[in-house]
C-alpha cells in the first residue's frame, strides 16, 4: 500500500501573507508546496503563532482552493517569544510528543522555509533526534522569479550514514573537546574519562550551571578552568574566568567580593568596587567551596543566576551580569540543606549538572600518565630536563599504588612531591635516594605511624580515626579500611551498602543495606559524613602546584 503524504510547517507570517489582490501573483513557500504535481500532500499541518490566527486562516483557505484533495489542520502554538531557543523548542517538542505518527501508513516531511531561524533550528533538531520521524523539506522561488507561484523543493534525508565526513568532524571536534579538559593528559580510569566525556558534550552546548563535587586537591578548579577554555575555543564565552574560594570570605567581605560595593556602604569602603559577578559578565564565575557562602550572599546569588540582576553593597542600583557559573565543593550540599546550613532553592538551581571527581587514591592507573604531566610541567618551569631514572620511576609508582598511598591532598600533594624531588635532582635526573626521601616526608604529613604498612589500610583508618585508630584491633583495621574506601567510592550511602553486602543480599541473610553500613560505621563512632569528608582538609586553603588530572 503506497504511503500518504504528510507535511508539517510553521506559518510563514511575511512569506505565505498575501494582499487579496495580489496573493495568487507571487511565490509563497506554504501555498506552492499544495500546487507540486510531483507532490501530493494528503494532509498539510499548518503550525502557527497564536498572535497570527487571522493569517494562518487566509494561509489554509487558500492552500485548500489549490488543492481541495489536502487535509489543511490548523494548529495554534504559544509564544511569548518566538526567538527564544527554550520556549519554541518546548513548544514543538510538546507537540510532536502529542502528535499521533503512523509510519506504517503515512510518509511525513517537515518544511523548514518557513518560521523564525529559531524554528527552523528547532524543527531540524526535532528531526535529527526523530523525534519527529521525517525528512526535511526545503522550497524557493525560481531564481529571480517570485511572480511564479509554483517554485521549485529539495527534500532532504538526515540519514548520517550517508555523511560520513560530516560525522567524523563532528566526532573529531568532540575528542578535542575531552583532550581539552584533560590536557592532554592519557588517563586510563575508565569512570574518570566517562565523566569527562560527559563533560565535554555538556559544556560544548549548554551555559547551565555545573556543579564540580570531591575531595581537596581532586582538580575541580583546573577543570573549571579548562571548560572554560574549551567553551572559549566554540565561541562559547567571551569574557573573563573569574574565580574565588568562598572559603576565604566571610560576610560583608563575601557580598562586597562577589556584588560589589559602592564608596561608604559600610566601614573602611572608600572607595566603589565592581565585584566579581560584573567581572565575569560574559565568561565563567567559579566559585569554590559555594557552601561557604552565608545564607544572604546564597539569596543574592540565587536571584543573580535566574535574572542576571543584582544591587552592589549600599547601592539602590541595579547592576547587570550574564555569566555561566561553576560551583565546587568538597562538602555535601545535600547535608547541609538537610541542616538549614544552605539554601534549598539554591542548590537546585546550581546542581542541574553535578560531577563528581574521584580523588587520587581512586584512580591508581591515573598516578603515571599524571606523574609524566607533572615531570613536563616542572620541566618547564625549572628551565632543566627533568626525568625519574627507570628504578627510582619504578619505585615511586610502586609506593604510590599501595596501601600506604593516602594521597589525602590528592593531585595537590603528587604536584607538590614531584617539585621537591625535581628540584632537588642533581642533573635534572630523580634517583632511588630522592623517591624514598619524599615517601617518608609524605608518609609523615598524611600521619602515617611506623609499622601501619604491616596492616593493609591501616594508613587510611589512621586518616579518618586520628588517634583513636590505636584503639582497633589489628585484626578489624583492614576491614574497616575497606569500608571507607567503597564509601568513598560511592555517591551514597545506599551505593555503598549494596557493593559491600552483595553476596548476603543475594543470599537473603541481611536486611537494608544503608540501615547495616550506617550501624557499622556507628560502631567506630563514624557516620557518612565524616568518612566522605574531604581527607586533608587542615590545608585545604593552603595553595599548592596547580593540579593535574
Amino acid at each position: 500500500m503506497e504511503k500518504k503524504t504528510v507535511l508539517f510547517g510553521m506559518l510563514g507570517t511575511n512569506l505565505d501573507h498575501g494582499v487579496a489582490a495580489t496573493r495568487w501573483e507571487r511565490w509563497r513557500p506554504s501555498v506552492s508546496l499544495c500546487m507540486q504535481e510531483h507532490l501530493p500532500v494528503a494532509r498539510f499541518e499548518l503550525l502557527y503563532d497564536g498572535r497570527f490566527l487571522d493569517v494562518a486562516e487566509t494561509v489554509a483557505e487558500d492552500m485548500r482552493a489549490v488543492s481541495p484533495a489536502t487535509d489543511v489542520r490548523e494548529h495554534r502554538l504559544s509564544f511569548a517569544d518566538p526567538w527564544d531557543f527554550e520556549e519554541v523548542y518546548a513548544a514543538l517538542f510538546d507537540f510532536a510528543r502529542a502528535y499521533p505518527f503512523d509510519t506504517e501508513r503515512e510518509d511525513y516531511l517537515v518544511h523548514i522555509t518557513t518560521g523564525t531561524h529559531v524554528m527552523q533550528i528547532c524543527l531540524f533538531l526535532l528531526v535529527e533526534a526523530r523525534i519527529i520521524p521525517a525528512r526535511l523539506l526545503q522550497s524557493r522561488p525560481l531564481p529571480g522569479n517570485m511572480r511564479d507561484a509554483r517554485g521549485l523543493y529539495g527534500i532532504i534525508d538526515l540519514d548520517l550514514s550517508r555523511y560520513d565526513r560530516l560525522a567524523a568532524r563532528f566526532h573529531r571536534q568532540h575528542c578535542e573537546g575531552v583532550d581539552v579538559l584533560k590536557s592532554g593528559i592519557d588517563t586510563k580510569n575508565a569512570a574518570f574519562n566517562r565523566l569527562i566525556d560527559r563533560i565535554a558534550r555538556v559544556s560544548a552546548v549548554s551555559s547551565t550551571p555545573i556543579l564540580l563535587t570531591g575531595p581537596t586537591g581532586s582538580g575541580k578548579t583546573r577543570l573549571a578552568r579548562l571548560i572554560y577554555e574549551w567553551r572559549k575555543q566554540r565561541h562559547r564565552v567571551s569574557g573573563n574566568f573569574v574565580e574565588l574560594n568562598c572559603a576565604t570570605l566571610r560576610g560583608t567581605a563575601a557580598m562586597s567580593a562577589l556584588f560589589g560595593h559602592v564608596r561608604g556602604a559600610y566601614t573602611g569602603a572608600v572607595e566603589s568596587r565592581a565585584g566579581l559577578l560584573s567581572a565575569a559578565d560574559g565568561g565563567m564565575l567559579f566559585l569554590d567551596e559555594v557552601g561557604e557562602l552565608g545564607l544572604d550572599e546564597q539569596a543574592m546569588l540565587l536571584r543573580a543566576i535566574e535574572e542576571k540582576r543584582f544591587y552592589p553593597l549600599g547601592s539602590d542600583r541595579e547592576s547587570r551580569s550574564d555569566f555561566q557559573l561553576v560551583c565546587g565543593s568538597n562538602r555535601s550540599l545535600d547535608d547541609m540543606v538537610r541542616k538549614g546550613a544552605f539554601r534549598a532553592d539554591l542548590l537546585a538551581r546550581i546542581n542541574l549538572w553535578t560531577f563528581r571527581l574521584p580523588g587520587l587514591a581512586e584512580r591508581p592507573e591515573d598516578i603515571a600518565p599524571n606523574l609524566l604531566y607533572e615531570l613536563d610541567r616542572c620541566t618547564e618551569a625549572l628551565g632543566r630536563q627533568i626525568r625519574f631514572s627507570r628504578e627510582a620511576e619504578a619505585l615511586f609508582l610502586r609506593l604510590a599504588a599501595s596501601p600506604e598511598g593516602v594521597w589525602s591532598g590528592n593531585f595537590r600533594d603528587l604536584g607538590a612531591a614531584v617539585s621537591r624531588m625535581a628540584t632537588l635532582a642533581d642533573g635534572g635526573r630523580i634517583t632511588e635516594e630522592l623517591v624514598r626521601e619524599e615517601w617518608e616526608r609524605l608518609r609523615e604529613g598524611w600521619g602515617v605511624h611506623a609499622g601501619d604498612e604491616q596492616v593493609p589500610g591501616s594508613a587510611l583508618v589512621r586518616e579518618v580515626l586520628g588517634e583513636r585508630a590505636s584503639d582497633i584491633d589489628l585484626f578489624e583495621l583492614p576491614q574497616l579500611a575497606c569500608v571507607i574506601r567503597e564509601c568513598r567510592r560511592s555517591a551514597t550511602l545506599s551505593e555503598a551498602g549494596r557493593r559491600l553486602f552483595a553476596v548476603s543480599r543475594r543470599n537473603k541473610t541481611s536486611g537494608n543495606d544503608a540501615d547495616r553500613l550506617r550501624k557499622y560505621l556507628a560502631k567506630f563512632g563514624l557516620d557518612w559524613q565524616s568518612v566522605k569528608a574531604a581527607p586533608g582538609s587542615r590545608n585545604a586553603a593552603e595553595d599548592g602546584p596547580s593540579e593535574s588530572f
